[in-house]
């Protein structure tokens, strides 16, 4: 069953769904255990054998069974038993028996229900008194492993004995394999026997799509893991360290479920007419055609179906939000919203709540009126608007207005609609250089202006319009303002300087701002004389808050929007308003004053952006920092003014220069709108309540934007003020009032009709888990400026049990409570969340700064669906594997350490970030078709270029690395990882379902953990 189509319509306990059942406890050497609590844990592999236990020193491990499954049972592959071979609880110390083989419920259990204890003796020395259900997740010291610590990958039971290779199991996204029963929706892959010889971190074979080998040793049993304390690691015995392992192809695999998509829903295009569909996956490349909803490129919602009453809503805990991206770029087979013209009397409104005509209005008395679907007010169609119906009461004009069916759409917008009731001139960019000594001794100020005189040709215009009306300037400055007159009947620029920086003013206005194709030569000019002026500068100091106050004031005496670009190289000390001091201090880091790292020293640039807003002028910043800068004061004026902020920390030419220069043409070259208004309204029942992005709101419903690119979103979280009709649905219009790059007023509308439900299994079955965790990390993101991080964390975590509990009480087929069960559509919620939980922000490596954390912080509130998808669980694919003339991306693997494999090379990226990894055992013909050197050894750790080599390999890399580099929104630089060696541990912050080095719990334990959460809140 495909993700995301809502299942057809059940009652509420008849739902299948995937269950992981749990094992009650054995007593130890005989006796009856300590006192744990009667619900113990549930273990997640189903009747997997992917528990190991430690049997005593000396014991060999049982042989596999030789007794064949019965015919009507799938095969499992050699050694591997079949699922459902043991029953929870079912004991066992010698070979099974095939006899013990059940067929599975029609609920798709895992194992059977309930099993009675077997009380029989387990090979195991009993380790000190249980662990108290009370320790929290969060709170556990670093050096203890959480309450089911998974065992190192090389881990291995003392006394197992090595019969062969290690096993790769099948492919999980090959269903046809035979060997194992294709599961609900295929991601519970087959089980891994345990993997012999895992002496050094990575298994010699491959660990994915071979053939299965000769048979694997048997676990003697299987055990509950709240059974056995988790003591400290050293203070055990050798032979004790080895601890149980929860299979991890029995969890819910990522992977699996994009894959699954892909094949299930990415060949049909994705017709937005019928209401509250969910859409494919963000990972999905699918077509849309509009017929009346926005397209999920510019709309994505965490739900799809909306619970009637405010109760239903508290009592289920999924938040109510939607990520809007109102100018998504289109890829090219979709067509660009329309522009409809009214002429003078401007877009059809209703007049009570100012909704604009859309798809969703109701015409009734012949078309003379209209019926607002949004608040219900019946309002008369002007005499020009005017349309008869046809016999099902639709306008018969209906298909030849956009606004009448289509979900996206434009409005030009009449001289009502802008600034002091008169029309916009264009906008302008500003370029503001730093010329202090860092700047000018990395060879920043050369780069950039040689960059800038090829670059000013590709400012953004208007469709067919043959050159930009977009006006440019050019100021540099370090303590004090060098502005420049570019006019072009100068033969020279001419420069004029303002040291007064605490009483800002720019000091011409004819010839600062100038058209590009009139002035080309004297502003070619005034490029290669920047570079050499400041040449001998020895001028450290730099100021800020005056550099950007400069740049609004002049688009004020322009009277015009815009946007300026700043490159500022440090901490702006020298003396003037804004000035910083430098307050970084690591020991702030899990006290109660953490929170002050991320908000801003002062308020000056609050009141700065404020003005700049007003102004309709965006800040984007692009930092060099060699040291601290405090990103979280000098970000506040691009955050509150719709900007970005890009940081290239110790920045050389020779190794930044290609990421620095795609990110600025990117940057200059986006669609962007000027000075806009976005507002978000809903039908009757559910108001926006809560806003997250780049934006300043002087008031609670207006998001003030001085610009908005492409790649921006805003999140926006409804509650209930009512209750809602099933039969009228939900529904959302969002409209944007903007100025165009060619200083054009607009309006652009996107519509989104949603369902209502009545039943909670209509709500969990109509959710998308990437959308909820888009909302969730911006959420817990905001809260560090107000919260300790610690509290931050907790209440993710509670709120993600609460949800996943409200489902196992009233959506779920009743069953024991040592399984945990999931919906459908939300069972990546678990691991997803543990990755945001283990981010940077929320739990930093030694190795992390201030500053990056400021940054992260505020690159992902704005960020879209996608870009939190990868960047939350990355990518990692393997280059090796697929045939040479394959030209679509390899299957991607878990970002796990144990699916990695010595002879290969694997591609891990993030949307930030890309690395290759290159196993110690590569063949060295690989390494000479990649590197162009002979061996391993040869290879240079740390290269960010792959040499252009022609043959079949190097071009494939080299096109994949290309190809993901133009889906991302920032240029992603390459390093290249080798095994074993420093910089692996880089790398290995990326594998998210691992164990962190910071404290972050593995997915399994984390799964574990939920559990353990989601029973305490039934129980």
């Amino acid at each position: 069953m495909n993700v995301n189509q809502s299942a057809p319509p059940v009652p509420p306990f008849g739902q299948n769904q995937p269950i992981y059942p749990g094992y009650h406890q054995s007593s130890y050497g005989g006796q009856p255990g300590p006192a744990v609590p009667a619900a113990p844990y549930g273990a997640y592999n189903g009747p997997v054998p992917g528990y190991q236990q430690t049997p005593l020193q000396g014991v060999p491990r049982a042989p596999p069974s030789s007794g064949a499954p019965p015919a009507s049972t799938a095969q499992a592959p050699c050694g591997q038993t079949p699922y459902g071979q043991f029953g929870q609880g079912d004991i066992q110390n010698g070979p099974s028996s095939a006899a013990q083989m059940q067929r599975l419920p029609g609920s798709q259990q895992f194992g059977s229900p309930l099993a009675p204890v077997v009380s029989q003796p387990a090979v195991l020395q009993p380790y000190g008194p249980p662990p108290t259900s009370a320790q929290g997740f969060g709170s556990l010291p670093v050096n203890q492993p959480n309450h089911v610590s998974s065992p190192p990958a090389h881990a291995l039971p003392p006394g197992t004995q090595m019969t062969g290779p290690p096993v790769p199991p099948p492919p999980m996204h090959s269903p046809q394999q035979p060997g194992y029963q294709l599961q609900q929706n295929g991601s519970f892959g087959p089980a891994r026997g345990p993997q012999p010889n895992y002496e050094s971190p990575y298994p010699g074979a491959s660990t994915f799509g071979s053939q299965p080998g000769p048979p694997q040793p048997l676990p003697p049993k299987r055990l509950d893991p709240d059974a056995i304390p988790s003591p400290q690691l050293n203070e055990l015995p050798p032979q004790q360290k080895t601890r149980h392992r929860i299979d991890p192809d029995a969890i819910p695999s990522p992977i699996q479920v994009i894959e699954d998509d892909r094949n299930n829903r990415g060949s049909e295009p994705f017709v937005t007419g019928v209401r509250g569909q969910v859409p494919p996956l963000v990972t999905t490349n699918f077509l849309v055609k509009d017929q009346g909803n926005a397209s999920p490129r510019y709309i994505r919602c965490t739900s799809y179906n909306i619970p009637c009453t405010s109760d239903m809503a508290k009592q289920a805990q999924v938040p109510l939000a939607a990520v809007i991206k109102p100018l998504a770029r289109l890829p090219p087979e979709e067509a660009s919203p329309y522009v409809v013209d009214h002429g003078e009397s401007g877009p059809l409104r209703c007049n009570r709540c100012k909704a604009y005509m859309c798809p969703l209005m109701t015409f009734i008395e012949g078309g003379r009126r209209f019926q607002c679907s949004f608040c219900s007010c019946i309002n008369d169609v002007p005499p020009q608007y005017f349309q008869h119906l046809d016999h099902t009461g639709k306008r018969v004009d209906a298909y030849d207005r956009p606004e009448l069916s289509l979900g996206s759409y434009e409005f030009l917008a009449t001289v009502d609609y802008c600034k002091n009731n008169k029309f916009p001139s264009p906008p302008a960019f500003i370029f503001m250089i730093d010329v202090s000594y860092n700047a000018i001794r990395t060879g920043l100020v050369r780069l950039l202006c040689e960059e800038l005189k090829s670059l000013l040709d590709y400012l953004p215009r208007e469709g067919g319009a043959e050159e930009s009306a977009i006006r440019v300037g050019f100021v540099t400055y370090n303590k004090v303002l060098h502005f420049y007159n570019v006019k072009s009947s100068l033969a020279q620029p001419q420069m004029m300087v303002v040291s007064d920086v605490a009483d800002m003013f720019v000091p011409l206005l004819d010839g600062f701002l100038v058209n590009v194709n009139e002035s080309r030569a004297v502003i070619t000019s005034l490029l290669d004389q920047i570079p050499e002026m400041f040449a001998d500068t020895r001028e450290t100091e730099t100021v800020f808050a005056p550099v950007i106050q400069a740049g609004m004031e002049a688009l004020k005496a322009a009277e015009c929007a815009g946007k300026l670009f700043v490159f500022h190289t440090s901490l702006p000390i020298a003396e003037a308003p804004g000035k910083l001091k430098n307050r970084d201090d690591r020991k702030l880091i899990n006290t109660d004053k953490e929170k002050t790292l991320f908000q801003p020293q002062t308020g000056t640039y609050q009141t700065l952006a404020k003005d700049c807003v007003a102004q309709g002028c965006c800040v984007d910043l692009f930092l060099f920092p060699n040291q601290y800068v405090d990103v979280a004061t000098l970000s506040v004026v691009p955050q509150l003014t719709g900007g970005s902020v890009y940081k290239y920390a110790c920045f050389q030419v020779e190794n930044d220069q290609e990421r620095f220069l795609s990110d600025l043409r990117r940057d200059v070259q986006k669609v962007v709108g000027f000075d806009a208004v976005m507002r978000v309204r809903t039908s009757t029942g559910i108001r926006a309540v809560d806003f997250f992005g780049a934006f300043y709101m002087s008031n609670t419903t207006d998001v003030e934007l001085a610009g908005l690119d492409e790649d921006k979103t805003v999140t926006v979280e409804f509650k209930h003020d009512d209750r809602l009709n099933e039969e009228s649905g939900a529904l959302l219009q969002c409209a944007l009032l903007y100025t165009s790059c060619a200083g054009q007023r607009r309006l652009r509308i996107h519509n989104l009709a949603l369902n209502c439900c009545a039943q909670l299994a209509d709500l969990y079955r109509n959710c998308e888990t990437d959308t909820l965790i888009n909302y969730m990390a911006k959420f817990a993101y905001r809260g560090v400026l107000n919260s300790p991080v610690k509290t931050v964390r907790d209440t993710l975590i509670t709120q993600c049990a609460q949800i996943l509990a409200c489902y196992r009480k009233n959506c779920a087929s009743p069953s024991s409570a040592g399984q945990l069960i999931l919906p459908e559509c939300m069972k990546l919620l678990p691991v997803y969340l543990n990755c945001v939980l283990k981010s940077d922000v929320l739990q930093p490596g030694a190795e992390v700064t201030t500053d990056d954390r400021a940054y992260v912080r505020q690159l992902v509130s704005c960020m879209d669906v996608a870009e939190t998808n990868v960047f939350f669980y990355p990518r990692l694919l393997p280059l090796t594997k697929s045939p040479m003339d394959s030209t679509t991306e390899p299957p991607a693997v878990r970002a796990s350490e144990e699916r990695l494999s010595s002879g290969d090379i694997y591609l891990l990226e993030n949307g930030l970030n890309l690395f290759v990894w290159v196993g110690a055992s590569v063949q060295q013909g690989v390494v000479q078709s990649l590197f162009n050197v002979s061996s391993f050894s040869q290879i240079t750790s740390g290269l960010s270029v792959l040499p252009v080599l022609d043959n079949p390999l190097s071009k494939k890399v080299r096109g994949l690395i290309d190809s993901l580099r133009a889906q991302r929104m920032r240029y992603m630089k390459l390093i290249v990882v080798k095994q074993e060696d420093k910089l692996e541990m880089l790398f290995k912050h990326f594998l998210v379902e691992d164990k962190s080095l910071s404290g972050g719990a593995s997915y399994v334990d984390f799964l574990c953990h939920m559990h353990k959460e989601i029973r305490q809140l039934l129980s």
